[in-house]
């Protein structure tokens, strides 16, 4: 594992390992950038096939929550956190509060939330060793899972994207191919529907699928084939890597847009995006709603607040658009130097 020459690569940062061999706790606290304020990035709990993945996948996701938190105009840095899910038998309780006792130990520098794997119970036992975490329930002054915020948000990106690309001030009609129907995909799909869009849905759990269109009246298609779907919106709601070699070649619409984090396989893939005509929402620029969420808990949960932030995600969508046709420039590179100016001009 070269650590450092990984840490240059993605402009870190520090990083932090835990391992508890009594409670086969292995994770990873990536802090990207705290110049705007404490790191704040959610806990994946998910198997890996190597120690070298997980490391990777850490300092991936916590450079976005960087860039996801300074766009939303947070008083947060980047930061995430990975556990390697054990593959023998494991007390969830006792490797949580392990887990809990880590972040405890940071002292503050990183808060923890939900993310992949991890859900509100799971923060209501890290909640027991710190105060350094969000999503917590609502009882204990938390906003509970932020998953239904990421959603808001994502519709609107999804909405200032159909009013740019197509001229189309709504959802009606509008058909969005869904890959993933989890926490946040099925929510997607329950703002998409009530502004009356047409779903094709797409999850590698059959049964996710099959909820969606009981619920929403979608059409269902198999994981591999959904990219492939003659759609106006195709939503990637799965894990990362997405647009890559083999689905952008494949894809048939004009707008991709949706949840998922890390996106593009490579930077180079929005390129071939932005050369193909496809409009590009910025993962981290339209997923933060979650985000905008559990950063209200910090100083005292206000949900009208965190909603009023979130609806505000049309307008950073929108600008991002705008700059890059004036500028006939891909999305994901206008986004990134709106972030960087607003990260220069702190002073340390």
């Amino acid at each position: 594992m070269d650590v450092f020459g990984k840490l240059g690569t993605y402009d870190f940062g520090e990083v932090h390992f835990k391992l508890d061999k009594a409670t086969q706790l292995r994770a990873v606290v990536a802090i990207h950038d705290s110049r705007l304020g404490p790191a704040l990035g959610g806990c994946r709990f998910i198997e890996y096939d190597t120690d070298d993945d997980a490391y990777i996948d850490a300092l991936r996701l916590a450079r976005g929550m960087t860039y996801k938190a300074a766009l939303a105009g947070l008083s947060h840095g980047g930061g995430k956190s990975v556990i390697i899910k054990p593959k023998r038998h494991f007390d969830r309780v006792a490797l949580f509060r392990a887990f809990g006792k880590f972040i405890e130990d940071l002292r503050g520098h990183y808060i923890t939330a939900e993310d992949s794997g991890t859900g509100l119970e799971d923060m209501e036992i890290i909640r027991t060793m710190t105060k350094h975490v969000t999503g917590i329930d609502p009882s204990h002054g938390g906003s509970g899972d932020p998953s239904p915020f990421t959603a808001l948000g994502v519709r609107r990106g999804i909405e200032a994207c159909v009013k740019f690309k197509l001229g189309k001030d709504s959802l009606q009609g509008i058909h969005v191919a869904v890959q993933g129907v989890g926490h946040v995909g099925y929510y997607l799909c329950k703002e998409l529907h009530a502004a009356g869009a047409k779903l094709t849905v797409a999850d590698v759990d059959k049964l996710k699928s099959e909820r969606a269109k009981r619920e929403f009246g979608a059409a269902m298609t198999d994981i591999n084939d959904v990219a492939k779907v003659d759609c106006d919106v195709f939503a990637p709601c799965a894990l990362g890597a997405g647009m890559n070699d083999t689905t952008i070649p494949h894809l048939k619409a004009p707008i991709v847009a949706g949840a998922a984090n890390n996106q593009l396989l490579e930077t180079r893939h929005g390129d071939d995006l932005h050369a193909r005509g496809i409009l590009y929402a910025p993962d981290y620029a339209i997923n933060a709603g979650g985000l905008v969420n559990v950063a209200q808990e910090v100083k005292g949960y206000d949900a009208k607040l965190a909603r009023e932030k979130t609806l505000k995600i049309y307008d950073t969508i929108w600008d991002i658009c705008e700059r890059s046709k004036k500028l006939q420039a891909p999305t994901y590179k206008v986004a990134d130097i709106m972030v960087e100016e607003k990260l220069a001009a702190i002073r340390v």
